[in-house]
C-alpha cells in the first residue's frame, strides 16, 4: 500500500531540529499544496499547533504531519527527503503525480490539477 507522504529519516531529523530552533516542539508539520509558481502548483511546509477535521493526520519518525484532505490525491506517494550538497542543504520533494515541473524545481502540475500559474517566474 502506498503511503500518502513518506518522510525520510534525514528529513525528519531536520524537521525536529527546526522545531527545536523555532520553539515549535509539539507542533504538526503541515504538508500543503498551494497555487502559483511557473507550473501552477507549489509545495508548502510549515508548523501548526492544531489540525482540523478536514486534515489527514500522519506520523513518521516521530514527526506528526497534517495534510488537507483536498490535497491527498495530489500528494499520494510523495517522498520528502533532505539532501546536503556543496551548495548547502534543503528539502527535496519527489511527487510521482507531477507530470510537469519548472526549471527551479519548486512548481509542478499533475494530470488532473493545473493550479494557477504565476505571471512572474
Amino acid at each position: 500500500m502506498t503511503q500518502l507522504v513518506n518522510l525520510s529519516e534525514a528529513a525528519a531529523f531536520h524537521v525536529k531540529t527546526m522545531m527545536a530552533h523555532n520553539g515549535e516542539e509539539g507542533s504538526y508539520l503541515r504538508v500543503a499544496i498551494n497555487g502559483g509558481g511557473c507550473s501552477g502548483l507549489t509545495y508548502g511546509l510549515g508548523f501548526e499547533k492544531e489540525y482540523s477535521t478536514d486534515d489527514q493526520l500522519l506520523e513518521q519518525h516521530g514527526i506528526q504531519m497534517i495534510v488537507a484532505t483536498a490535497d491527498t490525491d495530489i500528494l499520494k506517494g510523495t517522498e520528502i527527503d533532505y539532501k546536503e550538497s556543496l551548495m548547502g542543504g534543503g528539502f527535496v520533494i519527489n511527487n510521482p503525480n507531477a507530470i510537469l515541473s519548472c526549471g527551479c524545481g519548486t512548481s509542478f502540475r499533475t494530470a488532473t490539477q493545473k493550479g494557477t500559474p504565476s505571471e512572474s517566474c
